[in-house]
C-alpha cells in the first residue's frame, strides 16, 4: 500500500523540521519527505492543506483497566480512544488486577493489543511485587515478556533504600524508571489540594509538599546512583522548583505533566465535583502557571495524560468516597494546543512534548518522520471546532470534567505502520 500525504505541515521535532511538504508511506514505513513528491503510480492520496502532520503521538501515561477492571474500561475501548484522540501509541501503568509483576501480565498485555489491533501499547511492569512497596519485581523476566519500564504508579515505594536498589537493578536492564512522586505519610486521607479550597468544602488537604518531598528524594537518588528516573504528573510550583535545580546540576531527571494541571486549578472541584478529583489533586493558579512555564522552559519534558477511567459507581458518589481520575487521551491534543495558541509553545515545541520526548524517555520506537522509520504519523487539524460530549469519547466511562467544553483542534488521522486507526468522519 502507497499513500502520498500533500501539503501538510510537517513539525518533526527529531530533525528539527516544520516545513510544508509531503510525506510518502510504503510498506509501512515512511520512504520520502520532501517539500513536493511526485505521485507515484497506484497511490493513495490524501490532501493535508491546513494540517500538521507530526509523528504519532505517544503517552507516557494511561490506565487501560485490563486485566481485572474492564467495567470501567478495556484494551480496545481504552486503545480506539487514543487513537480518537491522535495516540499511535501507549505506555501503561501497571495498577491492573492482578497487577503487571509478573511476565504472564505482561504477554498478556500484548497479545490483548494485537488482538486488539489499534495502537502500539508499551506495557509498564511494577518496581515492586504487588506494588506492596517490600520486594522488587523480576526486572529481568518482566523486559524479556516486553515491559519497556518500571512503575508503581499510585503507591509509590516509600523506602528509600529499595527506591535505590530499584534504580540500580533496573539499569542493568536498561529499563527507566517512572516515579509517582508521593509523600505517603502527607497526603494520607486527602481529597484536594491543601488551602482555602478544601478548608472551604471541609475536605482534608494534600499538601504541595507531598509531592515535592519525594521529588527531592527521587532527584538525590538519581544522583547517588547516576541513574535516570522519570516523575510522573508533576502537579506544583515547588517540584517545577526542584526539577529546575536537578537540571542545572545536570542530573539525569525527567519529567512530565498532564493536561489538567495547567488548565484547571483546585476550583474546579468547588461543588464538590468529583470529576475533578485527580491525584495529585488540581492546585493553585500559581501552580498552573509554573508548570505553564516549566513546559516551555523545558523543565518538564513531556505532556502525558494519566487517563484514568471510572465509571458512575466510582464517580457518582459523595466527595470523600469517589476515585481519584479523569478520561484525557481525546482532550489532550487541544488543551496542550491552547499553549500553543498562547504563544507559550511553539508547534514544533507540541511535537515534541507530545511525541518525541515520550519516544527517547521510554527508549520506545518512534517520535520521527525520518525516511526509514515505521509510518506512525498523526495528523491534526489545530483549528477544528468542536465539543466534548459523552457521544464524542470513546473510552467505557466517561469521567471528564471537560464535559460540555468547546475545544479547538484535533486529531483526523492517526497512522500506526501506515494503517489508518482512526479517521474523523
Amino acid at each position: 500500500m502507497r499513500l502520498l500525504i500533500r501539503k501538510a505541515r510537517i513539525l518533526d521535532p527529531s530533525q528539527g523540521l516544520d516545513l510544508e511538504g509531503d510525506l510518502l508511506i510504503e510498506e509501512g514505513r515512511i520512504v520520502a519527505l520532501d517539500r513536493e513528491i511526485p505521485p507515484p503510480s497506484d497511490c493513495e492520496i490524501f490532501e493535508a492543506q491546513r494540517l500538521w502532520a507530526l509523528p504519532g503521538l505517544i503517552d507516557l501515561h494511561v490506565h487501560l483497566r485490563e486485566p481485572g477492571e474492564e467495567w470501567k474500561e478495556d484494551l480496545e475501548t481504552g486503545t480506539t480512544a487514543a487513537a480518537a484522540g491522535g495516540f499511535t501509541a501507549v505506555a501503561c501503568m501497571p495498577n491492573t488486577r492482578p497487577p503487571n509483576d509478573s511476565p504472564e501480565v505482561t504477554r498478556y498485555l500484548l497479545s490483548r493489543a494485537r488482538e486488539v489491533g489499534r495502537t502500539r501499547v508499551w506495557p509498564v511492569a511494577c518496581i515492586s511485587k504487588g506494588q506492596e512497596g517490600r520486594e522488587l519485581a523480576p526486572f529481568g523476566e518482566l523486559k524479556e515478556a516486553g515491559a519497556v519500564a518500571l512503575s508503581d504508579d499510585g503507591r509509590p515505594v516509600a523506602d528509600s533504600g529499595l527506591m535505590r536498589l530499584a534504580l540500580e537493578y533496573a539499569a542493568s536492564f536498561d529499563l527507566p524508571v517512572i516515579s509517582h512522586a508521593e509523600d505517603p505519610g502527607l497526603s494520607a486521607g486527602g481529597q484536594v489540594n491543601e488551602g482555602p479550597v478544601a478548608a472551604r468544602l471541609g475536605l482534608k488537604g494534600i499538601p504541595a509538599e507531598a509531592e515535592a518531598v519525594a521529588i527531592f528524594r527521587e532527584v538525590r537518588l538519581a544522583a547517588l546512583t547516576g541513574v535516570p528516573v522519570h516523575i510522573a504528573h508533576v502537579s506544583t510550583a515547588l517540584s517545577v522548583e526542584i526539577l529546575r535545580r536537578a537540571k542545572e546540576e545536570g542530573l539525569p531527571v525527567t519529567a512530565e505533566t498532564a493536561p489538567h494541571y495547567f488548565t484547571l486549578t483546585e476550583e474546579a472541584v468547588l461543588e464538590y465535583n468529583t470529576q475533578a478529583k485527580v491525584n495529585p489533586p488540581l492546585r493553585t493558579e500559581v501552580d498552573r502557571e509554573a508548570v505553564r512555564q516549566a513546559l516551555a522552559e523545558g523543565v518538564i519534558d513531556a505532556v502525558a495524560t494519566d487517563h484514568a477511567p471510572h465509571s458512575p459507581l466510582e464517580k457518582e458518589v459523595e466527595f470523600p468516597a469517589a476515585a481519584f481520575g479523569l478520561l484525557g487521551l481525546e482532550t489532550a491534543v487541544p488543551l496542550t494546543l491552547n499553549l500553543v495558541r498562547e504563544g507559550l509553545l511553539s508547534p514544533l515545541r507540541f511535537a515534541e512534548l507530545l511525541s518525541t520526548a515520550p519516544a527517547r524517555i521510554l527508549k520506545v520506537p518512534g517520535g520521527t518522520l525520518k525516511p526509514g522509520s515505521p509510518a506512525d504519523v498523526t495528523l491534526i487539524d489545530p483549528d477544528l471546532p468542536w465539543v466534548v460530549t459523552e457521544e464524542e469519547l470513546h473510552s467505557k466511562s466517561k469521567n471528564s470534567p471537560f464535559l460540555g467544553w468547546e475545544m479547538r483542534g484535533r486529531a483526523v488521522l492517526t497512522l500506526v505502520e501506515g494503517e489508518v486507526r482512526w479517521r474523523l468522519r
